[in-house]
């Protein structure tokens, strides 16, 4: 199986036709173009296909036709956040509802005055996190620490539709450039965020084990965050049923510069996460190699 690249899937023509239908007919018709496309790739994929069977196998041990089922059940999950996520920034967030668990965390979090760290990982929906924010009042700016390695074609596209994002990207760069960003913006009560589950083959990983086997992690976020004197929290919005999300956030406790503890935890708690929402597990690669 193969390892992730960076890149996600998808083609223009792809998003041209959800956007379309979605603008037309409404978001629940797009739905309805998911039941096609999610087969096609259950199909298809097949080394997605292994990586997501295996994940419900043998990590969270469904049954074999339960976990047949959920492979394609993840792949229109998965399209329904895509489609979530071209909505809410097209400017149609009122055709949602949502439930915060853990607001308060944040917000004690910012008032300490002193940045904070959220981490996050390829699961539910956290790129419409800001919408959300926006409307109990949360004002604070929310720097995304990512790679650029989307395809040129598909993000132009989806800049020339959507509205501005109010978060700020600092890309990660070689000469670690992105460390001196990520202070600057800590010093002006800012936070940043990581995913903790994606790692580049060559890059240095930690080992911590996920669903009762080890699996390696990026290091970068868990050592940067277990050393910088700020809070951090793990952070995730997740999608229900109909047009409803759920963000939850929850403080990590550890010692200061002990970035296995801090892992640890995290494992721990992305877990208990995705236990609660199997289908939202969004790393289409073997993970536990």
């Amino acid at each position: 199986m193969k390892q992730w690249d960076g890149r996600s899937k998808g083609t223009v023509l792809g998003y041209k036709i959800f956007v379309y239908v979605m603008k037309k007919l409404g978001i629940k018709a797009a739905y309805a173009v998911l039941f096609f496309v999610a087969f096609y790739y259950f199909i298809t994929a097949w080394d997605s296909n292994k990586s997501i069977y295996s994940y419900l196998r043998y990590r969270l041990k469904h049954t074999t036709l339960k976990a047949v089922f959920g492979v394609y059940k993840s792949y229109f999950t998965f399209g329904q956040t895509l489609i979530d996520k071209v909505a809410i920034n097209a400017g149609l967030r009122n055709k949602y509802s949502y439930d915060f668990d853990g607001i308060d965390l944040l917000k004690d979090l910012l008032n300490q005055k002193n940045g904070g760290i959220l981490i996050s990982a390829h699961v539910g929906n956290f790129e419409v996190a800001e919408h959300f924010f926006s409307d109990i009042d949360f004002e604070c700016q929310i720097n995304l620490v990512t790679t650029d390695l989307e395809r040129n074609v598909i993000k132009e596209y989806l800049e020339s539709i959507l509205m501005k994002p109010s978060v700020k990207f600092i890309l990660i760069q070689d000469d670690l450039s992105h460390i001196f960003e990520i202070n600057n913006a800590l010093s002006r009560n800012e936070l940043i965020c990581f995913t903790g589950d994606r790692y580049f083959e060559g890059n240095k990983t930690m080992q911590a084990e996920l669903l009762g086997k080890e699996a390696n992690f990026p290091a970068g976020p868990f050592a940067i965050a277990s050393r910088l004197k700020v809070p951090v929290a793990f952070v995730y919005v997740m999608k229900e049923k109909n047009l409803h999300y759920h963000l939850y956030a929850r403080q990590a406790v550890f010692k200061h510069r002990d970035a296995n503890a801090l892992l640890k935890e995290y494992c721990n708690n992305l877990e208990i996460i995705v236990k609660k929402y199997p289908y939202q597990w969004f790393n289409y690669f073997d993970f536990w190699k």
